[in-house]
């Protein structure tokens, strides 16, 4: 068999990865130095030269961007060979199992996707229910903490409240507003996989089911990897499956949001003969870039251990300007622009990157009083639009008139006058017979609600 189309391509890591046994890997990619190029092959290997059917492999990515390049990748590569891979991100695998199995969940068939925003409007909904005021229960704090404890994989009955009324009454929130989503048929995406972790965890069919056909598990950004989607990939594998994980611990910045970086180091003694390939030759930057950032990240504590390096040019040396204010570096950005186009440079080439959109007003003003054209990208996704998520809301109420966050935003948008008194006698009605709001503006309507 000619499989020199799967490896022409590869440098000599690239190639030892791509080509490891029936085994467990850990690939430690660093910047630029081709991990999707690597995953790619990998899943080429596989298919074309261990003899696995696609139907057997699992694949999971952290964007839908990145799952359709590496679909898009796999296809150029070997075609048709790879139909039939199972491929998405984390919550996008975890909501077809669950549609598939919603029984076996406990949910029903129609179950709806609260977003970040319903979610926000439903806490909010239940602390005005539970007379808890906002000043002292910030809703946004209410809701990282559900989300945290449900990405540790924790119900409300797993949580010990000690002696803390503080956390006690937390705990009550998150069971009321669990209650609240059971009763609506409601998902959010921390959810998503704590009920598909739960499913193999409860249902061992099920989960013998899915060990035997997902033989290899590649996972892609590892290093973002949370307790519970980690937790999830380890049920998953069980004694049979093989992990083929691709990260870095030198690119984890999502411990805000609940990433492990530790899952790098825990994964070799979790799992045993783990074959380790650090991929160090990066493709994208200069080697005076590549100094610097080796320089800068070698003082990062319990790190693995990588040297990037590249075979390309040293480039440019690397500028810094230490500005007296923000007028300032606004002002110098402009000179150097300015500067950058007598040179013969176009304006098409010149990017200004900022860490908020606070910042960009400062510059905004700069580039006027330099007569610089510019555009800003950027701005609300298309489905956190307003309009949007009222249109939807009442898409989502024609399919189930449970669904009280979709209620919540539909009610009265477009205005149609409806207060804030009887929006509270609705709520008041669902709450007193545990309804939903839909049931409890109808039991009003035939109970003499006014004919507005």
């Amino acid at each position: 068999m000619d499989i020199s189309f799967i490896l022409n391509d590869l440098n000599d890591a690239q190639r030892e990865a791509v080509t490891a046994g029936d085994t467990h890997a850990l690939i430690l990619a660093g910047a630029g130095s081709g991990k999707t190029r690597v995953l790619v092959h990998r899943i080429a290997w596989l298919t074309q030269v261990m003899g696995f059917s696609p139907y057997n492999l699992l694949a999971v990515t952290f964007t839908n961007k990145a799952s359709n390049e590496m679909r898009g990748r796999i296809e150029s590569l070997v075609g048709q060979k790879a139909a039939g891979l199972t491929m998405g991100t984390f919550h996008g695998i975890a909501y077809r199992l669950l549609r598939q199995h919603y029984q076996e969940v406990g949910l029903p068939q129609t179950f709806q996707i609260l977003d970040s925003d319903d979610q926000k409007r439903v806490i909010k909904r239940l602390l005005k229910a539970m007379e808890l005021e906002e000043s002292q229960w910030p809703h946004k704090q209410i809701q990282a903490f559900i989300n945290g404890e449900k990405e540790e994989g924790r119900r409300p009955h797993h949580i010990d409240v000690g002696y803390n009324p503080f956390v006690a009454k937390m705990v009550e929130v998150y069971r009321a507003y669990e209650e609240q989503c059971q009763r609506s048929g409601l998902v959010d995406f921390a959810e998503l996989l704590l009920r598909a972790h739960e499913l193999w965890l409860k249902n061992p069919t099920v989960l013998r089911h899915y060990q035997a056909r997902y033989q290899h598990i590649l996972v892609d950004e590892f290093q973002d990897t949370n307790s519970l989607q980690y937790a999830w990939l380890k049920v998953l594998a069980g004694g049979t499956g093989k992990l083929f994980v691709v990260g870095d611990d030198d690119q984890s910045i999502y411990g805000w949001r609940g990433a492990k970086v530790e899952n790098i180091r825990q994964f070799d003694e979790d799992f045993s003969q783990v074959k380790a390939v650090r991929l160090e030759q990066n493709y994208r930057s200069t080697g005076t870039i590549l100094k610097a950032a080796n320089g800068l990240i070698s003082h990062n504590t319990s790190r693995m251990g990588k040297e990037l390096w590249s075979s390309g040019e040293e480039g440019d040396l690397i500028r810094v300007y230490e500005a007296f204010n923000e007028v300032d570096e606004a002002r110098y950005v402009c000179n150097q622009m300015e500067a950058w186009c007598e040179h013969g440079g176009a304006r098409n080439d010149i990017a200004v990157l900022y860490r908020s959109n606070a910042q960009s007003r400062v510059m905004e003003q700069a580039l006027i009083q330099a007569q610089i054209p510019y555009r800003v990208y950027g701005g609300l996704r298309f489905y956190d639009r307003a309009e949007i998520k009222d249109v939807l809301s009442y898409l989502r109420l024609l399919m189930n008139r449970d669904d009280d966050a979709a209620f919540e935003r539909a009610y009265n948008h477009p205005p149609r006058g409806i207060g804030q008194k009887t929006a509270d006698s609705i709520r008041t009605m669902a709450k007193q017979h545990g309804i939903p709001l839909w049931q409890a503006a109808q039991k009003l309507v035939e109970s003499g609600l006014t004919a507005r």
